[in-house]
Formats: structure tokens, C-alpha cells, sequence
């Protein structure tokens, strides 16, 4: 089977264990990545499998169109970014494993360690000591202060045991069904979402991005927080509303933020806002680049091919293709 690669950009998938998974099919792997149509139908020509890494290349009806050998896209996690409709179309089947009841630890420890980062000023004393300079600030601890989950499910849930392990306060703000959740793990309520933004420390974003939670944190709600606090979003960019984060901070409410997801992505521009604001960490949205993580995501990705294959494909999120083919 013609299997394509998108978007390994360190050429890492070949070299995890479950990559033996593929022997004896024809693999093709890209490590550059791009969004041109005209380039990924040239590309995928010959592509019976498609896997993509998480939400990195959209595959809308403008290419499917012209991939007349696709027959399966292999992936994990949400897919907004493909035309699932277009794909029941052409008879294209997406299988994606939402793996459930597994959290990410590699996004829960990237968010920690976005947090202590951006509290205790670690990249910026790091680049004055590299420039000659010693101890350019005084950070701020996080024993005793107060960490807001907004968003309590698998990853949300995780960072909050960090926080009562480095003795915060942990206070949540969610909908209903997860404040309840949160309650029965022993966790505070917001009375309110102002009051939320008003006493947090450090604010931890933990949502999926749909239609219910695009914009949801508002101007208003980051002119609540205080001007020692931290903002931290390592799940989608576009939960908070455009231009507020830039713009918030430049006020000084809230004082820090720590990012690792954008509204474009891969961000290239080093004149973008938010990498030009001192009082900002950005990472490269690594919260699920990390070995083990990958192991477990494409072991479950060519798993969803190697079903296919049999004749029982799995995780299908587009049924009626499979009802389409009996017929």
C-alpha cells in the first residue's frame, strides 16, 4: 500500500518502535510542510493511505478532489481541519482513535513547565546570563498562591494534582458537568467566571476548540486578572478572542503569559506580537512532541491502517462510507 507522511518535521516517525508496523508497505515521509494545493496533489498522487500528525495540513474538498487513489486518512485526536464531509463524498475513510480515558501527560508536563518558565523567569535570566548580565529580576513562587483550571477534563484534571503538589490553591471554572467532576476530585467551584480571572495566580486553558469555546475568554475577562498574574494556553489559539492576549498584556492585565499554540501555525514571522513582548514564553506548540507521547499516537495511527486493510477498519468517524461500500 502507498502510505504518505505529512508534516515530520524532525524526521522522527521512522525511528520510533511502532514504525516496524508499516514493513513491507510503500511509505513516503515529508518533513517540510506546506498548504498549497497544487504541491500536496503532486505529492499525493499515489497515496492509498494519508496519515497526518494531529491538525498541522488541512485536507479540504479543493485536494480531495484530486487524490483519486486515497482511500483512508489515519490520524488521532479532534479533525477540524479535514472536510470529513468531502471525504464520505469520495468514499475516503477518516479514522481517527479519540483515545479515551488516556490524558496527555506530555501536554500536562509542558504546561507545568511553561508555568514555573514563565513565574520564575527562566528563558529571560537565561538570555541575560548568555549576554554577560546576572540576576535580571526577582520571579514569583507558586507555594500558596492560587491556580485556575478553566476546563476541567483529561489534561485539565492532570495539571491540577500538579498544582496541589506544589501547594496551591486549586479553584476551577468549567462547564456544569465538569465542575462537578472537579468537586468530586476535591477541587473549589468559581462562584463566578469574573471572580475566576479576578483572584487566579496563574490561569490554565484545558478546552477543545468548537464552536461553544471559540472566543470564550474575552478582553473583558483578561482586564480581570491581575497584574502579577499568568496566563497560560497550550490548547488552541483561538479560545481566547483575536487581538485580546496582545492587547492585554500591553495594558499589564495579565502581567506574564506563556503560549504554545497560535492561530496560524507553524508560526515562521519572529515579528509576530507575541514573540516580541518580554513578558511572554512561547513554545512551538510541543505540548504532544515528545517520544512516548509519539510512540502511542502513531502506534494507534498505523494500528487504524492495518485494520483497514483487513477489512474491519476502526475508529471511523464517517460510517456511511463503510455503509456505502455494501451497497
Amino acid at each position: 500500500m502507498n502510505i504518505t507522511i505529512l508534516d515530520d518535521y524532525h524526521d522522527t516517525v521512522r525511528t520510533l518502535a511502532c514504525f516496524s508496523k508499516l514493513a513491507g508497505h510503500n511509505v513516503k515521509i515529508w518533513n517540510d510542510h506546506t498548504k498549497d494545493v497544487d504541491v500536496l496533489a503532486a505529492r499525493l498522487a499515489d497515496t492509498e493511505a494519508l496519515v497526518l500528525i494531529r491538525e498541522r495540513t488541512p485536507i479540504r474538498a479543493p485536494l480531495l478532489e484530486r487524490l483519486h487513489k486515497l482511500k483512508i486518512i489515519s490520524q488521532r485526536s479532534v479533525y477540524p481541519h479535514i472536510d470529513v464531509e468531502a471525504c464520505t463524498r469520495r468514499g475516503v475513510i477518516v479514522s481517527s482513535s479519540m483515545h479515551p480515558g488516556q490524558p496527555s501527560h506530555a501536554t500536562a508536563e509542558l504546561t507545568w513547565g511553561l508555568i514555573i518558565a514563565a513565574m520564575r523567569q527562566i528563558p529571560q535570566q537565561m538570555a541575560a546570563l548568555k549576554a554577560g548580565k546576572w540576576q535580571i529580576g526577582v520571579g514569583t513562587g507558586l507555594h500558596g498562591r492560587t491556580l485556575g483550571i478553566f476546563g476541567y477534563g483529561r489534561i485539565g484534571s492532570v495539571v491540577a494534582g500538579y498544582g496541589k503538589a506544589f501547594g496551591m490553591k486549586v479553584l476551577v471554572w468549567a462547564r456544569e458537568a465538569s465542575l462537578a467532576s472537579a468537586r468530586a476530585d476535591g477541587y473549589s467551584a468559581a462562584r463566578s467566571k469574573e471572580a475566576f480571572f479576578e483572584v487566579c495566580d496563574v490561569i490554565s486553558l484545558h478546552m477543545r476548540l468548537v464552536d461553544a469555546t471559540r472566543g470564550i475568554v474575552i478582553a473583558a475577562d483578561l482586564a480581570r486578572m491581575k497584574p502579577t498574574a499568568l496566563i497560560v494556553n497550550t490548547s488552541r489559539a483561538p479560545l481566547i478572542e483575536p487581538g485580546a492576549l496582545v492587547n492585554a498584556l500591553r495594558a499589564g492585565r495579565p502581567g506574564m503569559a506563556a503560549v504554545d499554540v497560535y492561530e496560524e501555525e507553524p508560526l515562521l514571522d519572529a515579528r509576530h506580537p507575541l514573540l516580541t513582548l518580554d513578558n511572554v514564553v512561547c513554545t512551538p506548540h510541543l505540548g504532544y512532541v515528545e517520544r512516548d507521547a509519539y510512540e502511542s499516537q502513531f502506534s494507534e495511527i498505523f494500528d487504524q491502517i492495518l485494520a483497514y486493510l483487513a477489512g474491519k477498519p476502526v475508529n471511523v468517524v464517517n460510517p456511511k462510507v463503510l455503509e456505502s461500500a455494501k451497497t
